[in-house]
């Protein structure tokens, strides 16, 4: 399949070295906002949308992790980054670890937050993607953004929930449903042994989506490797604990 040219941001200093930020699928890049002003000090800052999200094209599925990995080289290629350092959240850590197990001169170090070696058996993403060809992406909204935060965040920010819904709803469906599909069967743990790329995983203390023992599972499969769990934050720890993952990504990128 043809690669994809994806919708990008560069911020930060033009000299600085490269650290790529690819957000969990379901997400746009301003997910990323929290970490923005710590990694812009002494980084510049790429950041991708995923097929669908944002302005990246839409093409017709099937996709594969792969084709989506691929997606992400050829961006860095175009823009000339031969080395960088990368941060991946969700679906963005699977498409890091295969980065790093086939081309693995491209990353430097790597950060795969809320990931696992191999998506969790029960849910079922192919059946989210059935619902969403069926009956739109309205018909999974609640079901797919209400894991991405625990209670309390929704209860003390829901102009930041609410934020995270209406960009999921904007969220092309025939994408999001094909990313589903290639979702639903991945299995990475063959891969995970051949990252040799220095290694930060960081799972969050209440993340129904992905709990932290998958976390620990990916952590174990890679050699250079270090896990951490964060406490107070679901899925979508980088915005909920912004404080303490940026502290741990600013400390891991700095070597």
């Amino acid at each position: 399949m043809a690669l994809i040219p994806l919708q990008y941001r560069l911020d930060g200093p033009r000299h600085a070295p490269v650290v790529l930020l690819v957000p969990p699928f379901g997400t746009r890049m301003s997910v990323w906002e929290p970490q923005i002003p710590e990694l812009t000090r002494d980084h510049q800052v790429l950041r991708i949308n995923h097929r669908g999200h944002g302005f990246s094209p839409a093409p017709e599925g099937p996709y594969s992790v792969e084709d989506m990995a691929l997606d992400i080289l050829g961006l860095l290629e175009e823009r000339g980054f031969t080395r960088v350092s990368a941060v991946g959240a969700g679906f963005g850590a699977a498409l890091l670890v295969w980065i790093a197990a086939n081309s693995p001169r491209t990353l430097e170090r790597i950060a795969l937050l809320a990931a696992a070696p191999r998506t969790p058996r029960p849910h079922r993403w192919d059946r989210v993607a059935a619902r969403v060809r069926e009956s739109g992406i309205e018909s999974v909204a609640s079901d797919v953004v209400l894991p991405w935060f625990t209670p309390d965040m929704a209860e003390d920010h829901p102009d930041v929930t609410e934020r995270f819904s209406e960009d999921f709803l904007r969220t092309d469906a025939g994408a999001f449903a094909a990313i589903c599909d290639a979702v639903a069967d991945m299995d990475q743990r063959h891969l995970a042994s051949a990252v040799r790329a220095p290694t930060l995983v960081v799972s969050a203390a209440h993340d129904a989506l992905v709990p932290p023992g998958h976390g620990r599972r990916l952590a174990d499969g890679i050699s250079d490797t270090r896990f951490e769990v964060v406490s107070g934050a679901a899925h979508l720890l980088g915005v909920e604990r912004a404080e303490r993952v940026n502290e741990l990504l600013v400390d891991h990128l700095a070597g």
